[in-house]
Parts: structure tokens; sequence; C-alpha cells
């Protein structure tokens, strides 16, 4: 058995909030650039260099890449051999989130209340927290921090088997298209397919962590992808939903085995500033 104590994944966690916020990840970055290339509408590349140049400017001078520093949602795999001593691991992500938004001045965007009592917590906590038992004796933390802009426009729908493919499709492109501007394209695609209710949405979010482009190692799901990408730059919504062929960056697929008589699918967008920091312990 192996100890990992509550002070280093809070010292980590606390570093990735900053990390996340500050430091656009090369392959996003690469994407952006790739899609400057290929951008037919003169206020589409306008937009995709303003992007490029704030993701510099935000790497250099230590600043947000956007001033919403969004929900911190963690993505965390905890080896079977490794035990959290001095406190819970969900208590160290939160105090280590409470200090990274706090040291790093990130906007604090979270109410303890959705409905009845929205005041701001004033430390962006409680975050969000999926667990996964791993094997071994390692702890690895990604921290995927998400706008309200973007996350408003997840769409999930529970639709029959005799929607095949099509069904599939046209739910997605959709659900895209009807954003427009609002979740700031450029986007990712994540897309859900399969499990339940409230899998599809996990999988459909934990999409958006792959590297952007790579595609999916099942040959039928990474034609989808393909095809559905297409489909959507097609739209002409453009960067910024002002018009152009760069509407997504890539669409990543994540499916599930379902019931007989199910086909869940959810769909999670991310903004061109698709942030993630990921640690290991």
């Amino acid at each position: 058995m192996r100890y990992i104590k509550f002070e280093d994944i809070e010292n980590a966690v606390r570093d990735l909030c900053l990390s996340a916020a500050y430091d656009l990840p090369d392959d996003v970055l690469n994407a952006l650039q790739n899609s400057r290339s290929t951008e037919t509408s003169d206020r589409g590349k306008m937009f995709l260099d303003q992007c490029i140049e704030n993701a510099a400017i935000a790497a250099t001078e230590r600043l947000p890449i956007c001033q919403d520093t969004g929900f911190a949602v963690y993505f965390v795999e905890l080896g079977r051999d490794a035990q959290i001593c001095g406190g819970t691991l969900y208590d160290a992500i939160n105090s280590g989130t409470a200090r990274g938004y706090q040291d790093g001045y990130l906007r604090k965007s979270i109410v303890n209340d959705p409905l009845f009592n929205r005041v701001n917590t004033g430390n962006n906590t409680p975050a969000v927290i999926h667990l996964e038992l791993v094997l071994g004796d390692c702890l690895k933390i990604t921290l995927a921090p998400k706008g309200g802009g973007s996350e408003n426009m997840s769409r999930i729908k529970m639709l029959t088997p005799q929607a095949g493919i099509p069904g599939v499709i046209n739910f997605v492109v959709n659900a895209v298209t009807e954003a427009g501007g609002n979740p700031c394209p450029p986007v990712i695609v994540g897309i859900g397919i399969g499990g339940t209710f409230e899998k599809v949405a996990y999988l459909a979010k934990k999409a958006l962590l792959r590297k952007v482009g790579a595609p999916n190692p099942n040959p039928d799901y990474a034609t989808l992808e393909e095809e559905i990408l297409k489909k959507i730059n097609s739209s002409q919504v453009g960067p910024q939903g002002l018009g152009g062929n760069s509407t997504a960056l890539a669409v990543h697929i994540e499916y599930f085995p379902c019931h007989i008589a199910s086909l869940p699918v959810a769909v999670n967008l991310n903004c061109h500033a698709a942030r993630h920091a990921s640690v290991t312990i």
C-alpha cells in the first residue's frame, strides 16, 4: 500500500487550477492554427487570429484565457493500492481548488444553492469530482474547467433504437447549429452514446478530454466522428457564430453498452478555450 498525503494532493490541485486557467493545451492551439489556415471567412480568420493571440498573452502574462474560469470539474483515477492519509480525497481536491482560485485571482462562479439561495460560495467550490478506481498505486487528477456559456448548450435525448445512425447525426448537428455563437465556437463536440440517462452525459463530457482530433479507436465510431464534423462545419455557423467553415475543431465520441429499448445520446460542447490540465502523484 502506498500512502499519499492530503497536502500533496491539495498543493497539486492548487497548481492545476492555475495551469488550466493560463495555458491552452498544445493540441487545442494546434487545432486553432489549422482551422485558421483553412477558414474561408474573413471575419472567421480575424476571430481565430484573436483566439491564438489571446492564448499567447495568457500564457506569457499568466492571466486567464477566459474571464469565465469555470466550474472546476475533475476526472480522478485512484489506484487501488493507494490510500489518502490526513483527510479525504474529496476534501483535498476542494481545498486545493479554493486555494487555486483565490491565489490566482480567478473568477469564482459557484452559488451554494441552484434555486432558492443563489449566494456565491466565494472560492469556486464545491468541485464536481468523477472518481474511477484503477489498478496501481498512483493518483491521477485531470481538471477540465467548464464555463457557463458552453455548458448551457448541453443536450441529451433518449432516442429509440430505430432512430439509428441518422437519428444520432441529426440530433448532434442540430444541437450544435442551434447553439450558434453561444458556446463561443469553434467548439469541440463531446458526444456520449449508450449507457443510461446519467452515464451518457458523463461520456459526453469525458469525450472532451481526448487529444483534439484523435479518432475513436473503433473505426465505425471514428467514421461517424468524421461525418458529423463535416456536417457541422458545412453549416456555416463559423467562429463566434459569425459565419465560416470552422464551427467545430473536432468531434469526439465515447460509447457504452445500453438497454435493448434505448439509444441515449448526449452532447457536451467545449468552447475554443478548451482548458484542461493533469497531474499524477
